[in-house]
């Protein structure tokens, strides 16, 4: 199986400013998304939701060795927001059932994930 990272980027504030009725509008289309998943044989093997990227650290190499800042790394009304971890042999097929998402996303950017050799214990 391919593994593929299914990443959200969306307008934080839109989020923050949500009512409850709207963010469980939302929750909700994230487990139809899910239970497509499960019934078409595709694998979530991680995921999750992320906090706003207001509470994120940012690593960045100076001439002085590395330093560490608060917020994003990029300054942009987008963020990612989540994301998924799937195990699936059909693309074609996972990506349709990211369609699910559409309705509730502004975004969805899918990429394959690099697998580097097992480690042995």
């Amino acid at each position: 199986m391919t593994r593929y990272m299914v990443l959200l980027p969306a307008n934080e504030a839109s989020w923050a400013e949500s009512t409850p009725e709207e963010k469980a509008a939302g929750y909700e289309v994230h487990g139809r998304f899910a239970k497509l998943l499960a019934e078409r044989g595709h694998k979530v093997t991680g995921g999750a939701e992320l906090h706003h990227s207001s509470k994120a650290k940012t690593l960045r190499t100076t001439g002085d060795g590395v330093a560490v800042t608060d917020g994003p790394f990029a300054e942009t009304v987008e963020q990612v927001t989540g994301f998924y971890l799937i195990d699936t042999d059909d693309l074609e097929d996972m990506l349709e059932c990211c369609k699910v998402l559409a309705d509730r996303e502004t975004a969805i950017e899918v990429r394959e994930v690099v697998e580097h050799g097992e480690v042995s214990a």
